[in-house]
């Protein structure tokens, strides 16, 4: 070998004598942090590698059962029945129907006789047929009974009739209520008639007396009923008319042939046709009564059986 080639080969082993030998595989003589520490020892199974590489939160959620979730079936739901409410008579058509059921409910009340199908929440304690209006038949009859008119008091009942008009139509005609504004000059109104024909008996020499108490206790009541409510007091307003139409003629009738000698009052007469005049009264109090609660229309059927037993004491002042 040359000199050459042996100083090359120097050359190249001398950086490899001075790498050092690897330390001796020992636990005691190994750093802790080293590469070839416990840790190192620890991945040398698969558990190990698990407790090393995964999160100690997701080890112990996974290894906790699950709670069984409870799978109960629900029991059926049972729909209860709709119950309609019964209809009051006459409620299909409307308050002015409802009123009128009650008036021949008090009339055969009155006459001593009763229909279980139209009774209502009308009736107050039992008292319907105490000082209804009088029920005058065809023959002359009120309640029945023959009845025979006296001049004193028919003029009791003009009277009386003409406070109960004038005090009904000044309230319709001077109430702010929007509801009363429908109701004015409607062509059934009395007073002016009344007048007239209380001024025709005066000039035949009779003495007009004063209101008596039944027609001065209807008209104030009806003007605290006025302030109070509208509803109640329109019913009143319609049963007064409705009562004088009905039984009015039957009494014009009677009187005029038994004490004016066929002489026909203005209180009789309208300008116009009369039932439509009623007709557009009846419609336009229905109207309202849509809007009324169910509440209202059964004290409005109340004050209906009030109406009449006012309008009866006052009729009952012809024989008295």
């Amino acid at each position: 070998m040359s000199l050459m080639e042996t100083a090359m080969r120097q050359a190249i082993l001398l950086p490899l004598r001075q790498i050092p030998s690897p330390p001796p595989l020992s636990s005691s003589r190994v750093p802790a942090n080293s590469m070839y520490g416990p840790n190192k020892q620890k991945m040398g199974t698969g558990r190990a590698l698990i407790l090393c590489c995964s999160d100690s939160s997701s080890i112990s959620s996974s290894s906790s059962p699950s709670p069984a979730i409870a799978m109960t079936s629900a029991p059926p739901v049972k729909r209860r029945r709709k119950r309609y409410r019964r209809l009051y008579p006459g409620e299909s058509k409307g308050i002015t129907e409802e009123m009128r059921f009650v008036a021949m409910r008090l009339r055969r009340v009155n006459k001593g006789s009763s229909d279980d199908d139209d009774q209502d929440s009308s009736s107050e304690d039992g008292k319907e047929g105490e000082g209804n209006l009088a029920s005058v038949d065809d023959d002359g009859g009120v309640g029945g009974a023959t009845w025979e008119p006296t001049l004193d008091g028919y003029l009791k009942y003009l009277v009386d009739s003409k406070l109960v008009f004038d005090t009904v139509e000044r309230i319709v005609d001077e109430s702010s209520d929007v509801a009363y504004a429908y109701f004015r000059k409607t062509g059934l109104e009395r007073s002016e008639g009344l007048a007239k024909d209380l001024e025709w008996i005066r000039q035949q020499g009779f003495v007009i007396p004063e209101p008596s108490n039944p027609g001065v206790s209807y008209a104030k009541y009806l003007n605290e009923l006025a302030e109070k409510s509208a509803p109640l007091f329109l019913c009143h307003f319609y049963n007064i008319y409705f009562s004088h139409i009905a039984g009015g003629q039957v009494i014009a009738r009677q009187v005029s042939k038994k004490l004016l000698e066929g002489r026909e009052m203005e209180f009789y007469r309208w300008e116009g046709d009369m039932p439509g005049l009623m007709s557009a009264v009846r419609e336009k109090l229905n109207m309202l009564g849509e809007h009324w609660s169910r509440d209202e229309k059964n004290k409005c059927l109340k004050e209906t059986t009030k109406s009449f037993r006012f309008l009866g004491q006052i009729v009952r002042l012809i024989i008295l």
